[in-house]
């Protein structure tokens, strides 16, 4: 995906400006006419690129120390919580990867307090009605916190994600992840469509 090529994994590996180029490539792919030559590979559907999205958060995020303590063995644990709107996606996606020398994993979580070892969790719009809940909960854990539920961002969510010009894009509540010790690298923020901070970020 860093070269662009459409046939390739939607992964990307870490590296000085990476993401740019991948959120770049992606909305290219995003773009792409459904009249194009039958050789044209088809588009990525949205959930497809939200799960490549979360795998490369993994990658320009650093997490406390307290996380070591609450991992659960060798595995980075992804998780969604309440519906699964990705169906296989995420799973290829991770496929064989990893994040911080561990393997990523999907786990899909039925309750927030199940979330004690995952690194990242997706909530899913299913817990719309739920999240005002959802969020105190997992406040005192570790993960950074990802929805698409309309608004994530301004009940206490690190990561919404949003389609703007049939893109999907993402925001970022800075204030949100650094209170949880999170430190999000300077090269996703570049690339958000816009970053909450009362510090001015």
């Amino acid at each position: 995906m860093v070269g662009c090529d459409p046939d390739t994994h939607p992964v990307v590996r870490p590296g000085k400006h990476v993401l740019r180029r991948y959120v770049a490539c992606i909305g290219a792919a995003w773009g792409l006419m459904a009249a194009s030559a039958p050789a044209q590979p088809p588009k990525p559907t949205e959930y497809q690129v939200k799960a490549a999205y979360l795998y490369n958060f993994g990658k320009f995020v650093a997490w406390p120390d307290k996380a070591k303590s609450l991992d659960s063995g060798d595995a980075f644990h992804v998780c969604i919580l309440g519906d699964d709107p990705f169906g296989n996606s995420l799973d290829t996606t991770v496929s064989d990867e990893t994040v911080d020398g561990k393997k990523v994993v999907v786990k899909r979580i039925p309750r927030v307090q199940d979330a004690s070892s995952c690194r990242i969790v997706f909530i899913s719009r299913s817990e719309k009605v739920r999240v005002k809940t959802i969020m105190p909960a997992l406040d005192a854990g570790i993960a950074l916190t990802v929805s698409d539920i309309p608004g994530f961002t301004d009940v206490g969510g690190m990561i919404e994600f949003v389609i703007e010009e049939n893109r999907v894009r993402f925001i970022v509540n800075l204030d949100a992840a650094q209170h949880a010790g999170l430190s999000l690298s300077s090269e996703l923020l570049k690339v958000a469509l816009g970053v909450k901070s009362k510090g001015g970020h």
